[in-house]
């Protein structure tokens, strides 16, 4: 998991890189196409088209991941996937929109920085999780979408001769509930064997209820038979992500929440949040089994005049916390937390000591109801690259 010294001189690495320009990765055997001359940097994926990446005789890791394609309308942006299968494996231990991976859910790219993944300037994608793997490494991408795509790529890893005992494969997956169920904690992450480390996840929301506020919910840890209550409780969603009061646009190291798209009316009710958190420091470690959720609650508040408004809402949302205060101050009616549904989903991102197969990922699922809304405007490099 530690990042290697920079000043470190290891011989005992093997360095290497794939592109389009060397696809095996061998050595001396980059830029064959045009005699070295950028003959063969991208390749064209036409709707549909299945490709292989990587397929490498490990042991070995993979330091860096790199990708680009043009901006374009979420449901296209989404619909390219990957999948990482290890050690000969025919189910994959990685499953996932490429974007998700990266840390941009919804399909919509922004610029960002933090410890696991970088995305400069909304267009270059990179990943830096370190991905051992002792018998093989296979990466493959599919283009999900409707269109044709430019695409560019970089996978930047070392041979080795033998890997720590205590390095883990990573696994990633994606899920989502659209929407929610009342009083039915989403889940993150689950169904993975131990020993292993949640690294972590990048978790979008589509905000569907009328509250004021949608992130009141605890992200909660369960840890090697925790059954009724977790071993791990947070206290709300922007405060797992390292915010407080409310949750605006911001990226660190460890956490943040890079994807807030809103009215300009409306800045404090947004349509599409993503955020993601890195346990880094905090590791979070488990011995047999994991489970990740969070709680979908929110805040509303109503004030004098809205009687009909809160009876409606009321009946709907069952009362959480201490329940309605009946007695606000400054023309207030009533005012409190309260279960709600949304549009949830997630990518976790866990270390285990044995690879295993993860929950592949529903297209159609990912791609359903992410479209722009009325007041987005396309990126213009999108008009530029596309047409």
């Amino acid at each position: 998991m530690e990042h290697l010294d920079a000043s470190i001189i290891d011989t005992r690495l093997d360095s290497r890189a794939i592109t389009f320009e060397n696809p095996t990765g061998g050595r001396g055997a980059g830029g064959l196409a045009r005699s070295g001359r950028k003959g063969a940097p991208s390749k064209t994926l036409e709707p549909g088209e299945h490709v292989v990446l990587a397929d490498i005789a490990g042991p070995g890791t993979v330091r860096h991941i790199w990708m680009t394609f043009p901006p374009a309308p979420p449901e296209v942006m989404r619909g390219l996937w990957m999948e990482v299968f290890y050690d000969g494996m025919a189910e994959p231990g990685i499953s996932a929109p490429c974007l998700d991976f990266f840390g941009l859910p919804h399909g919509r790219p922004v610029a960002f920085d933090s410890a696991m993944t970088s995305n400069h300037e909304g267009r270059g994608f990179n990943a830096y999780f370190p991905m051992p793997f002792r018998g093989s490494f296979r990466m493959e991408l599919t283009n999900g979408s409707s269109r044709r795509l430019p695409f560019y790529y970089q996978v930047d890893y070392t041979l080795e001769g033998e890997l720590p005992a205590t390095a883990g494969y990573l696994h990633a997956a994606f899920r989502r509930e659209n929407p929610t169920v009342m009083r039915r904690d989403f889940v993150i992450a689950e169904g993975l064997r131990g020993p292993g480390r949640f690294l972590g996840c990048v978790t979008g929301v589509r905000v569907l209820d009328a509250g004021d506020w949608y992130g009141e919910g605890e992200v909660k840890v369960y840890l090697d038979g925790d059954h009724a209550l977790p071993t791990i409780c947070g206290t709300g969603l922007e405060d797992y992500v390292g915010s407080a009061w409310g949750m605006g646009r911001h990226a660190a190291w460890y956490a943040g929440a890079p994807l807030l798209v809103h009215p300009p009316h409306r800045p404090g009710s947004p349509d599409f949040v993503g955020f993601y958190r890195w346990h880094i420091p905090d590791p979070i470690v488990f011995r047999r089994e994991l489970q990740v959720t969070i709680q979908q609650m929110g805040f509303a508040g109503f004030r004098d005049g809205q009687e009909a408004e809160f009876e409606a809402y009321q009946a709907g949302h069952p009362a959480a916390g201490t329940g309605w205060d009946r007695s606000p101050s400054r023309g207030g009616l009533a005012r409190g937390i309260a279960e709600r549904v949304d549009d949830y989903c997630a990518t976790a991102f866990v270390y285990c000591m044995e690879p295993q197969a993860v929950p592949r990922l529903d297209l159609a699922a990912a791609l359903a109801d992410i479209g722009r809304v009325d007041y987005e405007e396309p990126s213009p490099f999108e008009r530029f690259l596309l047409g």
